[in-house]
C-alpha cells in the first residue's frame, strides 16, 4: 500500500477517534447539515465545530459545499468504503496468531 494511502487510513482512523466528531458524523448519516444547524443539534460553539469539521474534512471523511452564505456538510461516503475495505483486508489476509511468550 502506497504512503499517501496510509496517511488518508490514518487520517481517517484519527478523525473517528473523537466523541465530538462521531456525533457529527451521526447527525450527517441522516443528511446534509449546515453549521448552524450542527452546533445546535450538538450544543457546541461555532468555533469547537469549526475545529472538528476541519479534522473531518482534512481526513476527507466530509465534503463541503457552500449555497450562499451557508456551508453545508455532508459524508463522503468512498472515504468510508475506503476505510471499511482496509479492515476486511485486514481481517480476511491475516493468520490466527497466537499468542508467544520470547521469554521462555
Amino acid at each position: 500500500m502506497p504512503v499517501a494511502s496510509h496517511i488518508l487510513i490514518a487520517g481517517g482512523f484519527h478523525a473517528l477517534s473523537d466523541p465530538i466528531r462521531i456525533s457529527v458524523i451521526e447527525l450527517l448519516r441522516q443528511r446534509e447539515l449546515c453549521v448552524c444547524d450542527l452546533c445546535n443539534a450538538l450544543e457546541i460553539s461555532q468555533s469547537k465545530l469549526s475545529f472538528h469539521l476541519k479534522t473531518l474534512k482534512e481526513a476527507n471523511l466530509v465534503t463541503a459545499r457552500q449555497e450562499g452564505r451557508w456551508i453545508y456538510y455532508s459524508l463522503n461516503i468512498c472515504q468510508f468504503q475506503a476505510l471499511e475495505q482496509y479492515l476486511a483486508e485486514f481481517h480476511l489476509n491475516s493468520l490466527p496468531l497466537f499468542p508467544r511468550s520470547f521469554c521462555e
